[in-house]
């Protein structure tokens, strides 16, 4: 079994070592698993391309790397990652501010031999502070449902979302068409509707995938309740007439 872990990056200098070291500190055992992290670095003026340079040539897992001068959208970046992963891997998203569990693809591994034939799954995940510091009642829990349509009014009735605690299928991400590298934000989110509308309902495993780090310079820092609704306006405005038909209402 092959996993890909795909970073866009951006100016991270400063946070980039410790997610590429939370990758390489990835233990298997007793599963037969490969995996690579792959990284696409888009207009630094810091020295982050030097942090990629170092992490590439140190041994171990394979850290592969490209850069673009100008700055890409998340999920162009992520775009140009899959297109670089073999064909039948698993892809697991990593922020580049964010931590991955040591014993992340194992769990992943472990629950897609026991879901044969299911393309994706979501986790759990943790949020910490800029110092690494645990955020008490800050938990994300990944809830369990019953059909892609009762998944997909939770997700427009702003109950529930998905960032990067997933795993999914290249074929699916090929099969759906990969991230809308034109929306500046909730591409991801964008992508995992698409999932469940080509009626795909993901496994929920019982790990924690990552720490989500809060700080100054999130990507999505200053986004409230008001910003999250335009998002999921832009986003159902795309798909309006598949989700009408399922009988799910705008957010």
């Amino acid at each position: 079994m092959h996993f890909t872990v795909i970073t866009p990056t951006h100016q991270r200098a400063d946070l980039l070592p410790e997610a590429i070291a939370s990758v390489r500190a990835t233990t298997t055992a007793p599963l037969d698993i490969q995996w690579e992290h792959l990284l696409y670095e888009t207009g630094s003026s810091d020295h982050t391309a030097q942090v990629l340079a170092e992490a590439a040539a140190q041994p171990g897992p394979a850290v592969r790397y490209w850069q673009h001068p100008q700055l890409q959208r998340p999920g162009w970046g992520r775009n140009e990652l899959v297109a670089q992963a073999q064909p039948d891997t698993w892809v697991v998203p990593l922020d580049d501010d964010d931590i991955m569990l040591q014993r992340t693809l194992f769990h992943y591994a472990d629950e897609i031999q026991r879901h044969p034939g299911r393309p994706w799954l979501v986790a759990d995940f943790l949020r910490m502070d800029e110092e690494r510091r645990y955020l008490p009642s800050e938990d994300y829990y990944a809830w369990q449902f019953e059909s892609p349509r009762q998944m997909l009014q939770a997700i427009f009735r702003a109950e529930n979302f998905i960032q990067g605690n997933v795993c999914y299928s290249r074929a699916l991400f090929d099969e759906v068409g990969g991230y809308d590298a034109e929306l500046p934000m909730a591409e991801d989110l964008d992508l995992y509707v698409r999932f469940l509308l080509a009626g795909h309902l993901p496994v929920v495993c019982p790990h924690i995938s990552h720490l989500h780090r809060f700080h100054t310079h999130n990507v999505s820092i200053g986004v409230d309740a008001d910003k999250h609704r335009a998002d999921l306006q832009v986003i159902y405005a795309k798909y309006a007439d598949q989700l009408q038909q399922l009988g799910v209402g705008e957010p």
